[in-house]
């Protein structure tokens, strides 16, 4: 094994009310969750204080985006210190869905991470490529200019995961075969040590995510470069447990 904590988080994106999400809490915290594996939810915004405190202590709780200052004239934006102030202590950034339905730039990207960092959150730092783009071979270009925007800002990895999440396979039912996202995990693994260095490249924790199922949790979970998901859709729901156990 890689000495690197597997690492689950659940997006629940837009979805919740306080009904389901008191529901979602109790189901976690009277699950039997490996003690091994690090668990975050990224909660909308309105309701994070809620489900803090519903959730145990060892389950961490996320913003699902957050701005690139700490406060100011940006009516409907939420920063890093109003996150830390309710009690989260992470948030995700850069999601697929951020940057193709709300137009946000790698730098954009990159800039808040800097900031969220600084403000001391950690963050799921996404990246991803399109079906577009993998069919015409560009992956790996695209992976790597989305970490270039990030590495231009980051200068301590300690606080970051990344998560690696083919736009293509994000709610669509159609999953990277545990094959095909081990190839960009290692190739990233691989830029990482040319771009940054070995001992981040080693120690960096990079998730998957696009469709993981209970179903194919564990056979993603068994490559050496997985260091854990990031689930949407089936963190919703009851399987999500298995998907946390997945390492057991």
């Amino acid at each position: 094994m890689s000495g690197r904590k597997f690492c689950v988080g659940g997006n629940w994106k837009l979805n919740g009310d306080q009904k389901s999400i008191t529901e979602i809490c109790k189901t976690l915290s009277g699950a039997s969750l490996d003690p091994n594996t690090e668990v975050v939810i990224g909660c909308p915004a309105i309701y994070l204080m809620f489900a803090r405190n519903l959730l145990p202590c060892s389950i961490g709780v996320a913003g699902q985006n957050a701005y690139k200052v700490a406060k100011g004239a940006f009516t409907g934006e939420i920063s890093p210190a109003m996150l830390k102030d309710i009690g989260a202590e992470w948030v995700i950034l850069g999601h697929s869905e951020r940057r193709a339905i709300f137009k946000e730039s790698d730098e954009l990207i990159a800039e808040k991470a800097e900031h969220a960092l600084a403000e001391g959150l950690k963050v799921i730092a996404c990246i991803g490529e399109t079906l577009e783009e993998r069919e015409a071979g560009k992956t790996n270009e695209v992976v790597a200019r989305q970490m270039c925007a990030y590495a231009k800002k980051v200068r301590d990895w300690t606080n970051v995961v990344v998560a690696y999440e083919p736009v293509w396979a994000i709610g669509t039912g159609k999953t990277a075969t545990p094959d095909q996202a081990q190839e960009v995990h290692a190739y990233l693994r691989q830029w990482l040590t040319e771009n940054v260095s070995k001992e981040v490249a080693a120690s960096l924790r990079i998730q998957y995510g696009g469709s993981v199922t209970a179903a194919n949790a564990k056979e993603l979970a068994k490559k050496p470069d997985i260091d854990g998901f990031l689930v949407g859709g089936a963190s919703l729901k009851p399987e999500f447990i298995e998907i946390i156990n997945a390492r057991q």
